[in-house]
């Protein structure tokens, strides 16, 4: 059990402290966004795949301020997250068909929550989804687009919604059960480097055969070899959207802050063994990754097949995907992954164009 100092530890850290002033004047709108040009997902790198466009078309609708600087500040986030939530549906909606219940997935701290809004949405009362922000910015995005009767919003940081929280709260009444899903995205670097602890608090949360699906910006054991990554991301894809003067507000600011609390590959790998038998990268991006874990070989393996490849130019991923980092001996998951092929809409593909 995560105990009360840990808990203290969090309050105080730089999500809440420091970084908060950044985070509430990006998310009203007020500051932080793009200054050139407006994130367009790029139809191309999926294939042209009828799913994901389905899937990206009611997302785009619901982004809020705070989205728009996000995707233009990650190379090929945008394309990740309509390739990740389109997978995501999909196992939602199998999971749905067995056993007739609602799929519930939690997104932690992800921002206005437009993803967890987009699965409610098309899940259309097979989804129950739930995310999370201390942000009052974030919560203004999420009821100004809500969307969906299914999708629900609390108001806070992650480790405010304990045992305790679950029980009493009304509005939180679906999710008492726990998670089929639960994705953190980019949060745990802004509170702490003890990833055990974090995962300690979420883990439990998550249901028989469910699976945590994280997006991480990982520390690099080669100091160059991180600021290379970042100078890609900076000059190459950055400067799409931002000015040179934004880029570098925003490093003094905010990524400074963010650099102290990240972690390397070895260390992640170590905290996730101490929880899961399977983990899996699925996406990189210079100095991002999607990581896919479960104690449940079939839900590994169902969602990544469910994925189309990366949509991510052969420049910025580092790694051969995807890649198994904890796995059994017994029951070895590496064999047997592979992603799906796209369901590519040739006849539209012309129409659409390569939105850039």
């Amino acid at each position: 059990m995560v105990g009360r100092l840990t808990i203290e530890h969090w309050r105080n850290a730089p999500r809440l402290t420091s970084l908060a002033a950044f985070f509430e004047t990006t998310a009203s709108g007020q500051g932080g966004a793009s200054d050139l040009a407006q994130p367009q997902l790029d139809m191309s790198l999926l294939d042209f795949d009828l799913e994901v466009s389905v899937f990206s078309d009611t997302h785009r609708r619901l982004w809020g301020p705070f989205d728009s600087h996000y995707f233009a500040s990650i190379p090929y986030r945008l394309e990740e997250e309509c390739r990740l939530g389109s997978a995501i549906l999909s196992f939602a909606s199998r999971a749905w068909a067995r056993s007739a219940s609602p799929t519930s997935i939690y997104t932690l701290g992800t921002g206005t929550g437009c993803l967890a809004r987009t699965l409610a949405t098309l899940g259309n009362g097979r989804i129950e989804a739930l995310c999370c922000s201390p942000t009052a910015a974030n919560r203004t995005s999420f009821f100004a687009k809500r969307a969906s009767e299914h999708a629900h919003f609390f108001h806070g940081p992650f480790f405010d919604l304990d045992d305790e929280r679950y029980a009493t709260d009304d509005d939180l009444l679906p999710f008492r059960g726990g998670f089929d899903v639960l994705l953190e995205d980019t949060t745990f670097q802004m509170y702490d480097r003890d990833r055990l602890k974090q995962l300690e608090f979420v883990v439990p949360r998550i249901r028989p055969g469910g699976l945590l699906v994280q997006v991480q910006k990982l520390a690099h054991e080669d100091r160059d070899i991180y600021e290379e990554r970042e100078r890609q991301k900076d000059e190459v894809f950055k400067s799409r959207f931002f000015s040179t003067g934004h880029i570098s507000k925003k490093k003094d600011e905010v990524l400074n802050t963010m650099t102290d609390l990240q972690v390397d590959l070895a260390t992640t790998v170590a905290a996730l063994r101490a929880f899961f038998r399977y983990s899996v990268l699925t996406w990189n991006s210079g100095n991002f990754y999607t990581i896919v874990s479960s104690n449940s070989r079939s839900s590994v393996l169902e969602l990544i097949s469910l994925m189309v490849k990366p949509a991510i130019p052969p420049g910025y991923c580092h790694e051969r995907l995807p890649a198994t980092i904890v796995d059994t001996e017994v029951e070895a998951l590496a064999p047997d992954l592979t992603w799906r092929s796209a369901n590519t809409m040739v006849p539209l593909a012309p129409k659409l164009g390569i939105m850039k």
